[in-house]
């Protein structure tokens, strides 16, 4: 098997960093995930707004008072 980022011949057997070669080639194809240079195919997510932590303990206060 080869090494899918410089394509050397891998050691299977007692290879702490398979399917690659080295830790070098395992932290080089983590940095181009983590870059964004792979991608998984898929519909586009667009994020919802976040409340703060203040806004959202407030309007539960108020609906905790509303309550009584």
């Amino acid at each position: 098997m080869k090494c899918p980022t410089c394509n050397r011949p891998v050691e299977w057997d007692d290879n702490p960093f398979r399917p690659f070669c080295s830790e070098r080639c395992k932290l080089i194809d983590l940095g181009r995930w983590v870059s964004e240079e792979y991608r998984v195919p898929g519909k586009a997510v667009t994020p919802e707004p976040v409340e703060d932590d203040e806004t959202q303990r407030g309007s539960e206060a108020n609906s905790s008072e509303s309550k009584l």
